[in-house]
């Protein structure tokens, strides 16, 4: 059954946040593949075909999770990306993905602000990978 377990890859520069994300991925039966940076991001892209991503936007750089999307759809089109970020807290700047204008630049299939309860994440993991 193991073989038949999807893989959600992880990218986020917070070792605390990148663990309990690692944690309820698991709880829900899927099998996790972590970077702690959009470097390390980039190789498992390159190397990988997971079934799901989410990616930090801001690590090294404050773009970091818009480049992983656009590089992830550029390899593999198909995956699903959710965009984690705690950018409107930090910033105060928010933004979505409600107009089509957004979803050209933004590259991510969903966008959710940190703080992300268990049960929600596993709904949309869910609905995106049509579970």
């Amino acid at each position: 059954m193991a073989e038949n377990k999807k893989l959600i890859l992880i990218a986020d520069d917070d070792e605390d946040y990148l663990f309990q994300m690692e944690l309820f991925i698991k709880s829900f039966g899927f099998e996790v593949l972590k970077a702690q940076s959009q470097k390390e991001a980039e190789v498992l892209i390159e190397n990988t075909n997971p079934d799901l991503a989410i990616f930090d936007l801001m690590m090294e750089r404050d773009d970091s999770g818009f480049i992983l999307c656009y590089k992830m759809k550029r390899k593999h089109p198909n995956v699903p990306i959710i965009l984690a970020t705690a950018v409107a807290s930090e910033t105060g700047i928010s933004f979505g993905l409600s107009s089509d204008m957004d979803k050209q630049w933004i590259k991510a299939d969903m966008y959710m602000e940190k703080g992300i309860r268990k049960d929600q994440l596993h709904k949309e993991i869910n609905k995106l990978l049509k579970l």
